[in-house]
């Protein structure tokens, strides 16, 4: 079959740098599944993009759909046939749609029933017809925000500029608001000229000969290739960050790096607040020597070549140390004010219009984080420095430069306490309370640190969802989701021996203290909260819902507790072995009954079954709920599975359901006994075992 070679390319205002990535993505996708929704064979899609333009390149795309001949099933026979066996309005209805005619009918049975069938054919179409309806994918696309422009009344993520659509030579022709397809695109918004394409093939060469590199990958290996080509030629070590060198490939059609200098008088401000000034702000790289020590250099990507670059350098060294000028003098400026003096400003910081100032959250996360290392048995030393710490944990909220760099909190918390003289485990807490600040941060390293951090974490979840600011779709301004699954991970990492229902028992307990008032059903709200984040986190081990729910069936418990017992029953279940042991542990749980509470009784045991099992859960019992205490759950198991071939004993010669209440009773206490250990460990019917087998 023929083939053709095809090319697309919106283009428009610069986009975003963030929402390119994912918008490359998704017009693949959406020029793939075209396609195939199409029956059009290809050989090979290339995506492109830039600030400016999205493109799809297809190559080698058939000159015309396959045919195809598809099987149509209508109503059942009783209803397409009648009484004396003609057709009825729904059999020549059914064929009349199909484009065909009751004289086309066959049946076909399906499930013991006849159902009437025809094959209709349908005849291909060339990809010259179908082509223009690519139009359909280009206004298909989402993005994270949109815009109107002018008086149209299309919402795209910017304004359309021009549209290129080629056939080989030819142009698919197609119009969206007013823009016509052609067989134009443009190069370089100032170094480039206009461009007519007659082979979509020569695309990305005749666009890079007007200084545009359509291909993100290879912008950013030029960036690398002339990052590293810099630091080489200037003994320096330069850390790529990759979101940054992302950004920077996403901001720029055609990349060169240049370096510039700002004054070493700078080097006294925190290096975090000067790499702020340089990546968040400039997208800037850092230098530094081969000891890893700042240097008073940054390298910039340029959009555009090499020509005239000094003038570059010279414009970029102004404003950052323009930026610079103004970090030290707010640095120097916040020494002259104490921690107390800037604490004292909390009290008129709303944290939450119904939860109070920052100085009330401050007293409660106190409070909480002085419970929480009472409750540790931490000795008097740590616990000072906890409550110091919690204490003062938001006072560099109110200093200059956190307002110019937010980002910093917690940062600069830390670097100003040790100036004014503050014990370094209180200060280094400051900086660790906020962590894990964003997916994959890396988690408290200090026991106070941590401390601080569960209860601040808990006293912001708390209190929003108190107050009905429970998080729904994309909508979660107070980060409650981030804050959840930090408190999860460090309790997991941790390992301490206190359950997450206490921890939230000293948070409720603060507002109450404190007289603000939420919602009556805030302790359930947040348990089911925490419990979909944990179940969120454990799919990232491949530990499925089911599973977290039976080991959560009472409370969630010891968090690091739960998430062992978790790993453990995921790994049995794929282990066909077990089954056995589910079943019978899910005997014992089904017949077991709370309502009856009695003191087994083996003078009412009627045969040898009984008293071994009776025997088989005496020489556990009290070595299980030791096992299941200490957090050694391997060994609690193994003595669960050791139970296992008697209970099943047990169920083939006992019948529990017997007249005689006595016995019958006896038998399901005996039952509720071993039930309970099992209860201690998970509730096996959650877990759906046979889905495995």
């Amino acid at each position: 079959m023929a083939t053709t070679n095809v090319l697309f390319e919106v283009g428009l205002e610069e986009m975003p740098a963030r929402f390119l990535a994912e918008t490359e993505q998704q017009f693949r996708n959406r020029t793939e599944q075209w396609l195939k929704d199409h029956r059009l064979t290809f050989n090979e899609i290339k995506t492109f993009i830039t600030p400016r333009r999205f493109a799809v390149q297809i190559i080698d795309l058939a000159s015309k759909q396959a045919d195809l001949e598809q099987e149509v099933k209508g109503p059942a026979k009783k209803i397409a046939v009648d009484q004396d066996g003609n057709w009825t309005k729904a059999a020549i209805g059914f064929t009349k749609g199909q484009g065909l005619t009751v004289e086309d009918i066959y049946f076909k049975q399906i499930n013991g029933m006849d159902y009437i069938h025809v094959k209709k054919f349908i005849e291909s179409k060339s990809s010259n017809q179908l082509l223009p309806e690519f139009k359909d994918v280009i206004l298909s696309m989402t993005f994270p925000k949109n815009m109107r422009w002018a008086r149209r009344h299309l919402r795209y993520v910017r304004p359309i500029k021009w549209l290129l659509a080629l056939n080989n030579n030819e142009v698919i022709s197609f119009e969206i608001e007013g823009v016509t397809s052609s067989n134009h695109t443009f190069g370089h918004r100032f170094l480039g000229q206009e461009i007519t394409l007659s082979d979509p093939l020569k695309y990305e060469s005749l666009l890079l000969e007007q200084y545009v590199i359509v291909d993100s990958n290879k912008r950013k290996e030029q960036i690398l290739a002339q990052i590293k080509d810099l630091a080489g030629k200037h003994n320096w070590h330069v850390d790529i960050d990759e979101e940054l060198l992302e950004e920077v490939t996403q901001l720029v059609e055609y990349p060169t790096v240049f370096y510039g200098e700002y004054s070493d008088d700078f080097l006294i401000i925190p290096e975090e607040a000067l790499i702020t000034s340089m990546k968040v702000h400039q997208r800037y790289f850092p230098v530094r020597n081969k000891e890893k020590v700042l240097l008073p250099y940054f390298i910039g990507v340029r959009n555009g070549n090499a020509e005239y670059i000094e003038n570059v350098v010279k414009g970029n060294e102004k404003v950052l140390n323009a930026r610079l000028e103004d970090a030290l003098f707010f640095y120097q400026e916040d020494q002259k004010k104490t921690i107390e003096e800037n604490n004292a400003k909390l009290s008129k910081m709303i944290f939450q219009q119904q939860l109070g100032t920052l100085a009330d959250k401050v007293e409660r996360v106190t409070n909480s984080s002085v419970a929480i290392a009472k409750l540790l048995k931490l000795t008097e030393k740590e616990i000072e420095q906890v409550n110091r710490a919690a204490s003062i944990s938001k006072f560099d909220l109110v200093t200059q430069m956190v307002d110019e760099f937010p980002n910093l909190q917690g940062v600069m918390g830390e670097k100003y306490a040790l100036l004014f003289g503050e014990d370094e485990i209180v200060a280094q807490a400051l900086n660790e309370h906020y962590m894990p600040r964003h997916a994959n941060d890396k988690l408290p390293a200090s026991t106070i640190g941590a401390i601080v951090s569960v209860a601040e974490k808990m006293d912001t979840i708390v209190g929003c969802i108190g107050v009905g600011l429970i998080p729904s779709g994309s909508q979660d301004p107070y980060a409650l989701r981030r804050q959840a699954m930090g408190v999860i991970q460090i309790l997991t990492e941790r390992d301490w021996a206190i359950t997450f229902e206490q921890i939230l028992d000293m948070s409720l307990n603060q507002f109450q203290e404190s007289n603000f008032e939420l919602d009556k059903n805030v302790e359930a709200n947040v348990v089911e909260f925490i419990e979909g984040r944990i179940v969120y986190l454990a799919r990232e081990e491949e530990i499925a819902p089911d599973i977290i729910k039976s080991v959560t069936h009472e409370k969630i418990g010891v968090v690091s507790h739960l998430m062992k017992k978790a790993k453990l029953l995921e790994s049995k279940r794929q282990s066909s072995d077990f089954k056995e042991v589910h079943e019978a542990l899910g005997r014992v749980i089904n017949i077991a009954n709370a309502n009856i509470n009695q003191t087994i009784d083996p003078s009412l045991f009627e045969n040898d079954s009984e008293y071994r099992l009776f025997e088989a859960y005496q020489s556990i019992e009290s070595d299980y709920r030791l096992k299941m205490t200490q957090g050694e759950y391997q060994e609690a198991l193994d003595q669960l599975e050791s139970m296992s071939p008697t209970i099943e004993r047990f169920f083939d010669q006992t019948m529990v359901m017997v007249d005689d209440e006595n016995i019958k009773n006896n038998r399901i206490t005996l039952l509720n006994h071993i039930a309970e250990l099992i209860y201690l460990f998970a509730d096996f019917k959650i877990v759906e075992w046979k889905q495995h087998f």
